[in-house]
């Protein structure tokens, strides 16, 4: 639970690389999400090419973290699932996961959102080469922190309200 306080979005990175141990352990944690009837519609995409990477980083205004990342994941989402309608949600709850999986290792990422536009998912769908049976959602690109992070509190009591 204290990832949960403690999450951040990374942008800079150690020049050094991430275990495979540590990537796996990101990967376990985002297929334990909970997801509609089960159906895990998710693919994960591991990058560690550093041109794919820098590609990558000019798909948006602010995707340059993925140039500077020693690795990424890019999560898609199968599209023959058995509830379509809620398989973008699945997929958040997967990628939190992964972010929250992050800190709990000593890494620390930040997502690169791909869906719903069309020119960075076409361009997704291109660099990596994906099948017609995936549409890119996002990325999420992460390392060693080049410095300490530091989380905010975010908790805003005006926004909680009771209903009697």
């Amino acid at each position: 639970m204290d990832q949960i306080f403690k999450r951040t979005s990374i942008r800079r990175y150690l020049d050094q690389p991430v275990e495979a141990e540590k990537t796996e352990y990101l990967l376990k944690a985002a297929m334990q999400a909970p997801s509609a009837g089960n159906q895990q519609p998710w693919e994960f995409y591991v990058i560690t090419n550093r041109d794919i990477l820098e590609k990558l980083s000019k798909i948006s205004p602010y995707a340059g973290p993925a140039a500077r990342a020693p690795i990424a994941i890019a999560a898609a989402v199968r599209n023959e699932c058995e509830w379509p309608q809620v398989s973008d949600y699945d997929v958040s709850l997967a990628m939190g996961n992964m972010w929250l999986a992050a800190g709990d290792v000593g890494l620390g990422g930040v997502w690169l959102g791909v869906s719903p536009f069309k020119d960075r998912m076409d361009a997704v769908s291109e660099i990596l080469n994906l099948p017609d049976s995936v549409r890119p959602f996002a990325i999420f690109a992460y390392g060693y922190p080049a410095r300490e992070p530091k989380a905010h509190d975010r908790f805003d009591p005006s926004k909680i309200h009771e209903i009697k």
